[in-house]
């Protein structure tokens, strides 16, 4: 008796269980169904309501539309600056695929957005602080909504955007394969010079002076009094042109970011960027990505007009007094650069 009360208990147990997982899985086809018809709502990072369906494109499938019959002008423009840079690889292979390997160091200027599928490369003197001000726009969740509201400081924060080398290696490699990746150049010595400008002639750069400039006047300049070794801050851009291109100064360190090259920065032959933005187009490239992105409804990249920025006219008069010698040795130094991104030999130049 005992015995078949419990098997009686023991189906009662198995008729429950096979009639909850029913009632789970008819309310999980339901659910689908709902979820087809009726699309989910989430909130945007500007606060915004748009709906997002499910199977929804990535900029990366957005750029290499393979039902597009034919090319807009901006998309065979990118396509040609690719190109571009995959030849001057090709063709500079020795010099410019030395190390195959990339370290979580050579990844930390490539800013990631997960929400997006986002990877910045940012480049210094190159409306970086615009771009990042963006970035954490679109990685904030609603914090930010104008990038001009982020203070210029607060956009330089390391914390404040995820960079590619706080990631696995699997995951490293998911998200160079998957996400779209970008970046902004500029004629190599029009930034050197915009980085010289900011960074040593600028009074409030006392961190430069001390820790460049006082380097640069002392291996430099000739009977060089004690208050410029001491303070750093007068360093002319003839001696900043010779300290660059000093073997000495090349085997001691790597180049700041300011005026690092960017193929050194962005490794542009070992990661495959699948837009290159132009400084001189950066509203129209910038707007570009933004689009690719699904945002560029209701985010736009800030415009301003800067007396100060440097120009192609200023950049000519900088040189002007620097010898052919050091003008033919400095340009091998961004050589690639020139040619990886399509920049002609300045006509100022005097080279040997």
């Amino acid at each position: 008796m005992k015995q078949a009360l419990l098997e009686v208990m023991r189906m009662n147990r198995i008729c429950r269980m096979v009639l909850v997982t029913c009632l789970g899985s008819f309310a999980l086809v339901i659910f689908y169904f709902q979820s087809m018809l009726h699309p989910v709502i989430r909130r945007n990072p500007f606060g915004m309501d748009i709906c997002c369906r499910k199977g929804s494109r990535s900029p990366l499938q957005e750029l290499y539309d393979p039902t597009q019959l034919e090319l807009s002008s901006t998309a065979i423009l990118h396509q040609i600056r690719r190109d571009q840079v995959t030849d001057t690889c090709r063709a500079n292979s020795l010099s410019s695929r030395k190390r195959r390997v990339l370290t979580p160091n050579d990844l930390k200027h490539l800013v990631v957005d997960e929400d997006h599928e986002l990877i910045y490369c940012y480049v210094p003197k190159v409306a970086c602080t615009n771009w990042k001000r963006v970035m954490m726009v679109l990685t904030g969740r609603g914090k930010y909504s104008d990038p001009m509201e982020i203070p210029a400081n607060e956009a330089h924060i390391s914390s404040n955007l995820k960079t590619l080398n706080q990631y696995s290696i699997p995951e490293i490699n998911h998200r160079l394969k998957s996400y779209l990746k970008f970046l902004f150049v500029r004629e190599p010595f029009e930034r050197l010079v915009s980085a010289y400008r900011n960074k040593f002639t600028q009074k409030y750069n006392t961190s430069f002076h001390k820790r460049y400039g006082t380097k640069i006047v002392k291996r430099q300049r000739k009977n060089a009094t004690q208050e410029a070794l001491h303070k750093g801050d007068d360093v002319k851009f003839e001696e900043f042109v010779a300290y660059l291109i000093d073997p000495h100064t090349q085997r001691e360190e790597p180049f700041n970011e300011h005026w690092q090259t960017v193929y050194s920065l962005c490794h542009p032959c070992h990661i495959h960027y699948d837009l290159i933005g132009k400084y001189e187009t950066l509203e129209e490239d910038s707007n570009y990505v933004l689009q690719l992105a699904g945002v560029g409804n209701y985010l736009k990249f800030p415009t301003y007009a800067k007396s100060t920025r440097t120009t192609d006219e200023m950049t000519t008069e900088f040189f002007q007094n620097i010898s052919s010698e050091h003008q033919t040795q400095l340009y091998e130094v961004y050589k690639l650069d020139f040619l990886m991104f399509n920049y002609s030999m300045p006509s100022y130049l005097k080279l040997e």
